[in-house]
């Protein structure tokens, strides 16, 4: 149609007046007004005329994979052959020769890593898989920070031990350990996950666990969430309220943190276990809470059953914890029972 308009108004104002007024390209009317011609049959490709010859392009890759040159790169074989008075063609040409017989490449030694295998735990109670990483807290000036060392449960959530350290090494890391299985009243956990820092995979950690019989597992590097119930339980210590920008000292940070994690352990209902705590959990009682929480809602559903929908019960408590749970199809899952 704006051909159309275009070609009628042409004839009365000229063509550049009607393709401004109907908005059509100059160009476009006059390339729909003539088309190239259709190519018909296969198109040749062109060749230069001054083109290396087949004999020449031989003559170059033959020189190429001599012993001489086999482990130079077409620039240093160009610039030698120039130097003793030859010139067989430009590098771009050499290395359009050897690419197009798939002679070009990567040629150092490069590093490959076997594949990281995810690590695939769960636990159905307490003292069966902990978990345990580290976070910094900022200091009283820029640069100087401490580091927090905390181990939790991941079927209860119950933060068995933690320490504030000014930094973190392989043997403050072994200690760590010790400490927290003495803070648990000496019962082991059957693992013990981390992710791969140094002092994780350290190994005076390493062989403390082997000798403790406790199996190890580690995250793949870079990925936080093979790690996510100490993740979490950071976030949920940073986000708190009362958490400073920064702390004045080693001993205000320890303050802080022993007020926390006595609050998290025995009166944080956390949302993840039913709305218990995480040491009713830890120590089974919070199955009579439960009970206790089920007898007063059916006494609230009995006294107002207008107000429900249907009778309420009190949230359930988790079966199991897992960390990456696997598909069902999946049946390599190590379970610990």
């Amino acid at each position: 149609m704006i051909d159309a308009a275009t070609t009628e108004l042409e004839a009365l104002i000229g063509t550049r007046a009607a393709c401004r007024l109907t908005g059509e390209s100059r160009a476009t009317l006059h390339r729909h007004r003539n088309p190239k011609p259709p190519v018909r049959g296969p198109r040749r490709s062109a060749v230069h005329p001054v083109a290396l010859s087949p004999v020449e392009r031989a003559a170059v890759l033959d020189e190429l994979r001599s012993d001489r040159f086999v482990d130079k790169s077409p620039a240093q074989v160009w610039a030698i052959l120039l130097d003793e008075g030859t010139y067989l063609c430009s590098i771009s040409t050499m290395y359009r020769l050897l690419r197009g017989h798939g002679e070009v490449r990567e040629r150092r030694r490069r590093a490959t890593h076997p594949a990281r295998t995810k690590p695939e735990l769960v636990a159905t109670g307490p003292n069966q898989v902990w978990s345990w990483d580290a976070t910094k807290l900022a200091g009283p000036v820029k640069g100087v920070y401490y580091t927090l060392l905390v181990m939790l449960d991941i079927f209860s959530r119950k933060v068995i031990h933690w320490t504030v350290i000014p930094q973190e090494s392989q043997w403050r890391a072994k200690q760590f350990q010790l400490d927290s299985i003495a803070a648990n009243n000496g019962v082991l956990p059957g693992y013990i996950h981390a992710d791969n820092g140094g002092p994780m995979i350290s190994k005076p950690v390493a062989e403390l666990l082997i000798d403790l019989q406790i199996t190890r597992s580690h995250s793949r590097p870079h990925v936080s969430n093979d790690n996510p119930y100490s993740e979490a339980n950071f976030k949920t210590l940073k986000y708190c309220p009362a958490f400073p920008d920064r702390f004045a000292s080693i001993g205000e940070a320890q303050r802080f943190c022993r007020a926390f994690f006595t609050y998290y352990n025995d009166n944080h209902r956390h949302s993840g276990i039913g709305l218990h705590t995480p040491a009713t959990v830890h120590d089974g009682t919070a199955h009579r809470i439960r009970a206790e929480r089920a007898t007063i809602l059916s006494a609230a559903y009995a006294a107002n059953p207008g107000r429900f929908r249907r009778p309420p019960t009190p949230p359930r408590l988790p079966s199991a914890a897992w960390i990456n749970e696997p598909t069902k199809e999946n049946i390599n899952t190590e379970f610990v029972a």
